[in-house]
């Protein structure tokens, strides 16, 4: 079994900053990309941000500039710094990594955090 588990959400007025991570847990051998997605009330699911196992990076447009991605292998860790926030970043942000695990080294698998609330004041 896998875990992905977010932290680093919360309330922030506008222009302000956040840090979210997401460490992944259990029967690891490696993984491919990791990415961040983000929902907002009432609108579909979109991707925010990648990366790739060696660290290169790929941002929507409306994270670019103010978001950065980062990861450690060594910690199975990704994390989002979010600088300048806006209102419309408000969303529950989720982690997504594709794991290949000790069970299977086949295939990689889809695997999905149970989401941390941001809320940024305006």
């Amino acid at each position: 079994q896998v875990q992905l588990v977010e932290s680093g959400g919360g309330l922030v007025q506008a222009g302000g900053s956040l840090r979210l991570s997401c460490a992944a847990s259990g029967r690891i051998f490696s993984i491919k990309s990791m990415r961040w997605y983000r929902q907002a009330p009432g609108k579909q699911r979109e991707l925010v941000a990648s990366v790739t196992t060696g660290g290169s990076t790929n941002y929507a447009d409306s994270a670019e500039g103010r978001f950065t991605i980062s990861r450690d292998n060594s910690k199975n860790t990704v994390y989002l710094q979010m600088n300048s926030l806006k209102p419309e970043d408000t969303a529950v942000y989720y982690c997504n990594a594709d794991i290949i695990t000790i069970a299977n080294f086949r295939v990689a698998v889809d695997y999905w955090g149970q989401g941390t609330q941001v809320t940024v004041s305006s």
